[in-house]
Parts: structure tokens; C-alpha cells; sequence
């Protein structure tokens, strides 16, 4: 039998590899956000970060969160997660200084993925991003992902769209999934139809992966979103023996 080893002291609970940094908001998560649990076929721990209101992240983009970030994220660590994630793609801000407090690997935003798409795309193409807010998404939040000016990209936002501001922006309370899906699509629709040498689409919001099969039906093009990003670093610590392989 092979001998296991355990946590550090205080670890009461083993198996939770991914853990999640999520803002101090008040909205539904449907099944595909982030923030609900039954999106992922693997367990997942979760962390509020104290005082994160969407207000205070998006609008203000308050320095003073970078502690109660840091804070969250090492309690994580400390309960044994074997990497952490965010639920925002403007967690960004503090990617570069979590990550270097952190003994385990960092990934607060599904932006850190943009690097690699354009890679695998051909040099013509650019990537499109569609965001929670453009007029809140800044060049120190590609920044601190490393995405660099020349990067080619396209940015689509939906706060103007009624129900998407209403229900996660401002926090209504209730969420109509459809009437968002149907908003997500137009986004998509629009930056397609202004970049034509859109080569992949990236969802920056952990409220739109529901609708990332909506957005590919209607563009055929990959779709990318904080949930491929969630998995792809879970597969790299979870690895398991391939069938018929000895």
C-alpha cells in the first residue's frame, strides 16, 4: 500500500485541486459560470476575496484590494489547493504580485490565455475578446498578463446590453439566461462582422462561458473562456495512467 503524506497543519480536507478567487458579488451563477460549482467535473474550492465588489474592481480598479487578494489566495494555499484561479478577467491587476506570493501556480484571468491563441493562429489573424465592460478593460490589465501592444486583438463589451448590465453589472438580483445568450451572440456577431480576420474569440467574463457553445454555433470559430483555461491547468496536475498502458 502506498504511504501518504499530509497536509500542512490546519488541512483537514484533501482532494480539491483547483482553487477559486471570486468577487464579493451578488448575482445568479448558472451552471457553465465559474461560480458555480457543477460546472467542473472535478472538485473545486472557493474563496471570497473580502470587500471585492464589481464596483471596486472594474470601475475604480482599487489598489487597496491587492491584500484582501492576497489574503484569500494564501488561505487557499494553505488548504491545500494545487492551483489558483480567479471568477474575473479583471483580477488581472494582481496577477504578477499573487502569483509571486504564492507557492502554487497563479492564473487569475482567462487574458493570460491570449499569448497562446495568437500563437497557434496564423499571423494574420487577431483575437477576439469579448468583455463584462471595454470601457473598463486597460492596458495595465494586458499588461500584467503579458499581452503586449502589437498583439493583435478586437474588443467587444457588454455593458450596453440591458439585461447582462442589469443582472451582473449593477446586481439586479435575477438573471434572465436566455435574453444574455442572445446579447453574448450579437456581441460576437458585431466583431465579426468589423474584424473579419478574427481567428478565435475569448470570453474575459466568468458569467459568459455558458454561452460559449451559442457564440461558436454562430461564428464557427474556437472559443476560448476561463473554463478551457480551468481545466487545461488541472489536467497538467491531475494526470492518470491511459488505458491498456502498463
Amino acid at each position: 500500500m502506498p504511504i501518504f503524506q499530509a497536509g500542512p497543519k490546519g488541512q483537514c480536507w484533501y482532494g480539491e485541486s483547483i482553487g477559486i478567487l471570486i468577487l464579493d458579488a451578488h448575482y445568479p451563477c448558472v451552471p457553465g459560470n465559474v461560480g458555480n460549482a457543477s460546472t467542473f467535473p472535478f472538485p473545486v474550492r472557493y474563496k471570497v476575496v473580502k470587500d471585492a465588489s464589481i464596483e471596486r474592481l472594474l470601475t475604480k480598479r482599487d489598489q487597496s484590494l491587492l491584500q484582501p487578494f492576497l489574503d484569500a489566495a494564501l488561505e487557499l494555499q494553505r488548504e491545500g489547493v494545487k492551483a489558483i484561479t480567479g471568477a474575473c478577467g479583471f483580477m488581472a491587476l494582481f496577477q504578477r504580485e499573487v502569483s509571486e506570493a504564492s507557492q502554487v501556480p497563479v492564473f487569475l484571468s482567462s487574458l493570460l490565455q491570449i499569448p497562446f491563441i495568437l500563437q497557434i493562429l496564423p499571423k494574420t489573424r487577431r483575437v477576439g475578446v469579448i468583455t463584462a465592460d471595454s470601457n473598463a478593460l486597460t492596458p495595465q490589465h494586458f499588461k500584467s498578463v503579458g499581452v503586449t501592444p502589437d498583439m493583435p486583438l478586437a474588443i467587444g463589451g457588454m455593458e450596453n446590453h440591458t439585461e447582462f448590465r442589469q443582472a451582473v453589472l449593477e446586481e439586479r438580483g435575477t438573471l434572465d439566461s436566455d435574453l444574455i445568450k442572445n446579447e453574448v451572440v450579437e456581441v460576437a456577431q458585431k466583431m465579426i462582422k468589423d474584424y473579419p480576420d478574427i481567428g478565435a474569440i475569448l470570453l474575459e467574463c466568468s458569467d459568459l462561458p455558458p454561452y460559449a457553445d451559442a457564440v461558436q454555433k454562430e461564428t464557427n470559430l474556437p472559443v476560448f473562456d476561463f473554463i478551457t483555461m480551468i481545466r487545461y491547468v488541472h489536467s497538467a496536475f491531475i494526470r492518470k495512467p491511459f488505458d491498456g498502458f502498463m
